[in-house]
């Protein structure tokens, strides 16, 4: 079978991890959950740095380890990314990187530690010692020498947990860059749902070291059974077409399945994606669409679920018409009982805000 399969079982004084989870052969799939769930346990199982008491692991129909079997640290083509760098502070950058290759051995060349470099902005860096980069250039060299061993798999454990405010701008768009154009499985692993909804596409919900639900970002955000639909900060994330944009009002429209809608400012070029998010507290709820309002953005939908979510609030699950993309909206109580909101219901979903979740590509919210 293609992709990672997994299933561990470790335990350490006061803390027990049970968990099974599949993930696809390319792509990234967060890791996400609180601090101490067992999040950078589960990628050190994976990396073999630890040994659980029972375990199956694969990648791509190679077994790496099962009730006979464990493959060594140094035996698994693991690209390995700490929340530190871990750099070796007597070498520049050119010879971390070099350290990399010769651990990579004859499968790589030149060219590849150049596109490397490239990718990752290091090409000014090469004759620097690690004591004289920033922490974003360090990540950034550390995230080069990972790719330079020749990975099947990347595993980033908190990438930018170490980081300032404007070390994480720096990276993020190199990051960005990088996820986009792997052709290999990543593992990213974070706390800041922020960061997850940034790069993956799939994510793997822990908690307290179990698996709560696996499966792509989008439905697990939507899925009200879940912590995150309940958050007071919920929302989704979806992907949207640059159609064109409108001169005359400073506005880029995005095509999100076979509907408009509009960001301010120009964020690409006509045919590029962009990652939105919408909050579900930035979401009203009409029956019929009204064109005496300044909102924007008025899409059709139809109600899905509906269900509690405190004291007087409801979480609401919509389908985009003519789409599978989910909205959520929160609303009160007495909204659901004055519009008499019931499954199957068609309403209009009136989005007072919605946000670039890539910034740095330019744009803002709106």
């Amino acid at each position: 079978m293609s992709g990672l399969e997994a299933h561990f079982r470790f335990s350490r004084p006061g803390f027990a991890l049970d968990v099974r989870f599949e993930t696809p052969e390319t792509g990234v799939t967060g890791l996400f959950g609180p601090s101490g769930s067992g999040k950078t346990t589960i990628l050190r199982l994976i990396a073999g740095l630890d040994r659980p008491e029972k375990g199956w692991l694969s990648l791509n129909g190679k077994v790496w380890q099962d009730q006979g079997r464990f493959l060594k640290p140094h035996r698994r083509p693991v690209g390995y990314v700490f929340q530190d760098s871990r750099l070796f502070p007597h070498l520049n950058v050119s010879g971390n990187l070099d350290f990399a290759l010769r651990r990579a051995g004859p499968t790589e060349t030149p060219t590849h530690r150049d596109e490397v470099v490239a990718l990752l902005g290091l090409d000014r860096l090469l004759k620097r010692r690690v004591g004289a980069l920033s922490g974003g250039e360090r990540q950034r060299v550390a995230i080069a020498r990972a790719l330079l061993s020749h990975p099947r798999l990347m595993l980033m454990d908190e990438p930018l947990a170490s980081l300032d405010r404007d070390s994480k701008r720096e990276i993020l768009p190199y990051l960005e860059t990088l996820t986009h154009r792997l052709s290999l499985p990543v593992i990213y692993v974070s706390h800041d749902l922020a960061e997850i909804e940034r790069f993956a596409n799939r994510l793997v919900l822990i908690d307290k070291g179990k698996v709560l639900a696996t499966g792509p970002l989008a439905e697990l955000a939507a899925d009200p059974a879940l912590p995150l639909a309940r958050d007071r900060d919920a929302g989704v994330v979806f992907e949207a077409e640059i159609a064109e944009f409108d001169q005359t009002y400073g506005l880029s429209a995005c095509w999100v399945g076979p509907h408009v809608v509009y960001l301010p400012g120009r964020i690409g070029r006509t045919g590029e994606n962009r990652r939105l998010r919408v909050r579900a507290s930035d979401v009203s709820l009409a029956l019929e669409r009204n064109e005496n309002t300044s909102i924007l953005n008025i899409l059709p939908c139809e109600v899905m679920t509906l269900d509690e979510a405190g004291p007087g609030q409801v979480v609401v699950v919509l389908r985009l018409s003519g789409t599978e993309m989910r909205l959520l909206a929160r609303v009160t109580a007495r909204s659901r009982d004055a519009l008499r909101l019931l499954p199957g219901m068609a309403v209009h979903a009136q989005i007072k805000g919605m946000a670039l979740v890539d910034p740095d590509r330019g744009g803002t919210r709106t």
